[in-house]
């Protein structure tokens, strides 16, 4: 079974309702992203942040997953599918793909402030349970903080995405501008002979080394489009 490995962005949840942050009308034009997405705005005023993620769990939970996280779903039927994502939604999750690897956290995920990535004070809310309280604490004594990889903070997965990468017969990129590094660096993994797909509705910069098939269009055609390609 050939290895399909797909990188996720924005773009790929922006038809389930769920707001995009770099876009125009984008979270970081409402909420400056240096109040509520870095380590120093968090110290500097963690009720904020709390409830800035407060507020984006419950748009999550009311949003539903696309036809393009189903089409992805659905290619596990005929390949061994990793969607490698800089959404930190779980509409991949809802829409039934089982290797998911986040590369920027998971929304619905909270974690120790002083010890993100300790697997034993990491609790997954649920919808009955969206909100974290002001001065809610981790088991370890801390701050209960969004487990989110904030800016300036070190992207734990990212070498197991390279390492899947590498092994790719087929690597797709959905609905990512190709402006956020490091994981814009992915596509420089991928074996020479394997051939990558882009699928955006807006002219996306290509890097210049990879012969890239560009399909321009929203994710869910765009899904379908390349679902037809890979099982003629």
């Amino acid at each position: 079974m050939k290895k399909l490995v797909v990188l996720t962005g924005a773009g790929i949840s922006a038809e389930s309702g769920f707001e995009t942050f770099r876009d125009s009308g984008g979270l970081w034009e409402k909420y400056p992203v240096e109040k509520v997405a870095t380590p120093e705005g968090w110290h500097e005023n963690p009720d904020l942040v709390t409830d800035f993620y407060n507020g984006l769990r419950a748009q999550l939970i009311a949003a539903q997953p696309n036809a393009a996280h189903r089409i992805l779903a659905e290619l596990e039927t005929h390949f061994d599918v990793t969607v490698v994502t800089q959404n930190v939604d779980d509409l991949h999750e809802r829409a039934g793909s089982s290797h998911v690897i986040h590369l920027h956290g998971e929304l619905m995920k909270v974690c120790s402030s002083a010890d993100p990535d300790d697997p034993r004070y990491q609790e997954t809310l649920t919808p009955k349970r969206i909100a974290v309280h002001h001065g809610e604490r981790a088991g370890d004594g801390s701050l209960l903080r969004p487990w989110i990889v904030w800016f300036g903070e070190a992207v734990p997965n990212l070498e197991a995405a390279a390492e899947e990468t590498a092994r790719a017969d087929i690597f797709v990129i959905v609905g990512s501008s190709l402006n956020v590094y490091p994981a814009a660096g992915l596509v420089r993994y991928a074996p020479a002979d394997c051939p990558v797909y882009l699928i955006d509705p807006k002219e996306v910069h290509v890097p210049s080394h990879r012969q890239v098939r560009v399909i321009q269009d929203i994710a869910s055609r765009g899904m379908k489009t390349l679902q037809d390609l890979l099982l003629r």
